[in-house]
Order: structure tokens, then C-alpha cells, then sequence
């Protein structure tokens, strides 16, 4: 049964952690969004050379492992996505649509920070990456997005200029840099560096094919 909130009417969709996702109906793909975390570090390793099992996001990246289990038990595939990987992650979704032959929804799960409370901290890097996604999406013709991605969208597209500057100013940010980290919230920052999409096959995350377009 839908609901007001499940962004059902729309191919690209917006929202939060687990709760997000569960909120949301069901899509054919997940995009599981951590850009200062699992979506970075899962593009690097794939770049070296070193596929990332789904098993080792538990430790390192506990918020992101919990909503790549919730999107696998929802029964949708699983992508990672950052900054670094918009467009290898959209150029990877236009080839899933193409190889299904039917329109192929996509949910972008931002991941934010698990509080103690058992909420969400509002995490800009994730809100960021998850509109240079959508942004990409667009590109290739998947832009039926709901107005809660469009949003994404528009703050990506508006301060993109400015991202470099906000990745290392906001309190993610800032928490790398007291650990002295400062370089990794930069290369972070690098909108399309990464040539790959981390893809969740057999319990693996690999590189997904792309379109070629």
C-alpha cells in the first residue's frame, strides 16, 4: 500500500538511512550514498585494484553497511555512490536500464550518521553527493525525479562551486581534519574522479559495467 511519503510516482528518489529507505517504495536499485566514508573508500579500492566485501563495511563503516543490508533484504540492487563516482554511477544505472529494457527505478539513500537517540545527523557531504548523482542521472534520461531529489539536485548544482570549501568546513569535515585526514576530505571533494561504480555482486562490491555512452 502506498503512501503520501513513498515517493512512489517518481524513477529517482530522495531520503535518508535505513528509516529513509524503508519510507520510500520499492526500487529496482539502491544507491547507497557515503561520500566521506564506504562510497569513497569502496571506488578507491575497486581503483587499486581490490574489490570491497560487503563484510568489511560493518566495522568501518557501520551506518553504511546498515542500509546496504536493509536495500539487499528489500531485494534491490546496490550500488555505492560519492562525489568521486556521479557520473560512473549514473553511466551504471543507464546500463542496468538498458540491459532490463523497461524503465528501472533508483532510490538515493544518503547516509548521514547514526545519533544515539536513533536518529539521523543531517550530513551535507551525503546531501551533495546524492544530488551530483541525480545530476548525472539526468543525463542519461533518467530525470523523473521526486521533488525530495530535485532538491538534492538543485543544492548540488547550486554549490557545486563551493564544494571543495564545504567538504572541509562542515562538521565531517572537520572531524578528519582534528585526525588529521584533511587530504581525504579534499580528494573527496573531487566531483567524477573515479572512474568506477562499486557494485554489490555476491556479496562483493566490484566495479559495475557502464553504458559506454
Amino acid at each position: 500500500m502506498s503512501s503520501s511519503f513513498d515517493q512512489h510516482r517518481y524513477q529517482v528518489r530522495f531520503d535518508w538511512g535505513v528509516a529513509g529507505l524503508s519510507r520510500l517504495a520499492p526500487a529496482d536499485l539502491v544507491v547507497v550514498v557515503d561520500v566521506l566514508g564506504a562510497g569513497t573508500a569502496a571506488s578507491d579500492a575497486l581503483e587499486a585494484g581490490s574489490p570491497l566485501a560487503h563484510a568489511a563495511l560493518d566495522q568501518r563503516f557501520p551506518d553504511a553497511a546498515a542500509v546496504v543490508r536493509a536495500a539487499v533484504d528489500a531485494g534491490a540492487g546496490v550500488l555505492l555512490g560519492s562525489l568521486r563516482t556521479a557520473r560512473a554511477v549514473a553511466e551504471a544505472v543507464a546500463a542496468v536500464q538498458r540491459a532490463r529494457g523497461e524503465r528501472t527505478s533508483v532510490s538515493l539513500i544518503a547516509v548521514g550518521q547514526a545519533t544515539p537517540a536513533g536518529g539521523i545527523r543531517f550530513a551535507v557531504e551525503d546531501e551533495l553527493g546524492a544530488g551530483a548523482i541525480i545530476d548525472a542521472l539526468a543525463a542519461f534520461g533518467i530525470d523523473h525525479t521526486s521533488p525530495e531529489a530535485a532538491a538534492a539536485c538543485a543544492a548540488f548544482q547550486g554549490l557545486r562551486p563551493a564544494v571543495r570549501h564545504l567538504l572541509t568546513a562542515a562538521g565531517s569535515g572537520q572531524q578528519l581534519i582534528a585526525d588529521g585526514a584533511r587530504d581525504d576530505a579534499l580528494a573527496a571533494a573531487m566531483v567524477d574522479a573515479a572512474s568506477v561504480a562499486p557494485r554489490l555482486i555476491d556479496g562483493t562490491f566490484s566495479a559495475a559495467a557502464i553504458s559506454g555512452e
